[in-house]
């Protein structure tokens, strides 16, 4: 890069490449902010695969919607990083929204791509949304909120690190279901597993095949005990649910306006734009970008 900086220096001094510099500039600008995220990216499970879940919180069907939106925003961002996705698992809000639209109660999402954690572990918070209601009859402004938590899936041998006791689980299985209760999987393939001595519940139903769900449930959960482990090992359970963020008024990390002015702001960076809808499309490397320098 320095090279190509000092080409570009020698090339600056004929006027006739005036705007071809400009354009090489610019593109070399671009190289370098990408390989300073990098080096801030070096943690340790930074460069694994994701697991991120977005619960819709206080709100009722505005909140189930809002989770839906979110949902597909973290889907385009992950598009347009080259990313592979795949729900594990959905569990479907209530119909009767616009356009019939339906939301979500939860959702995981699996996320393939090298520092996929890295780039979306600071995105763990609470999201806030305030609008114009489309539930409501009287398009009064209404303030949703939805929780995302993003972990990082474990590689093979920190996975061993996690010990869980056979008898420390309690394994169910139901139906896949989608929005209106129609069946993915007339069988029971979708696997439910809680801890019990945490009381920690994970649920996959990606895969057709019971047994691929359950190993893929297994690893959800290795990878929360993992997190469990690493945060405060000594602490009580108690102490740390104590601590959980709750999806609801002044927890939020982020906010997203889209009435009676639209604006998106970061409350840790200060990060702000009035580009909402490309945000909600997938547009969100400036917040990230800021969210890995602090």
């Amino acid at each position: 890069m320095q090279k190509e900086l000092d080409d570009l220096k020698e090339l600056s001094q004929e006027p006739e490449l005036e705007k071809e510099v400009e354009r090489s500039l610019e593109g070399l600008e671009k190289k370098v902010r990408e390989r300073e995220i990098k080096l801030f990216l070096s943690g340790k499970y930074d460069k694994s695969a994701a697991l991120l879940t977005i619960q819709a919180g206080a709100g009722g069907q505005d909140s189930q919607d809002w989770a839906a939106m979110l949902l597909r925003m973290y889907q385009r961002y992950c598009q347009q990083k080259g990313y592979k996705t795949g729900i594990l698992h959905q569990s479907f809000g209530e119909a009767g929204g616009p356009q019939g639209r339906i939301g979500i109660k939860q959702v995981t999402l699996e996320i393939k791509g090298e520092f996929a954690y890295g780039f979306l572990k600071r995105e763990f918070g609470v999201h806030r949304l305030v609008r114009l209601s489309p539930f409501s009859a009287k398009k009064l402004r209404h303030t949703s909120f939805a929780l995302v938590e993003v972990l990082p899936e474990l590689q093979k041998g920190m996975e061993r690190e996690v010990k869980i006791k056979p008898e420390e689980i309690r394994v169910d299985t139901f139906r896949a279901s989608g929005p209106g209760g129609q069946y993915v999987n007339k069988r029971e393939s979708a696997v439910r597993i809680t801890h019990l001595p945490t009381g920690i519940v994970v649920a996959c139903q990606a895969e057709r095949l019971q047994g691929q769900n359950r190993d893929k449930a297994m690893k959800i959960l290795a990878a929360k005990l993992y997190q469990l482990k690493e945060s405060e090992v000594q602490k009580e359970l108690k102490e740390i649910k104590g601590k959980r963020v709750q999806a609801a008024w002044g927890n939020q990390i982020r906010s997203y306006v889209l009435h009676p002015y639209k604006m998106v702001k970061d409350l840790r960076t200060k990060v702000e734009t009035s580009d909402l809808e490309g945000v909600l499309d997938g547009d969100l490397e400036e917040f990230i970008g800021a969210e890995i320098r602090l």
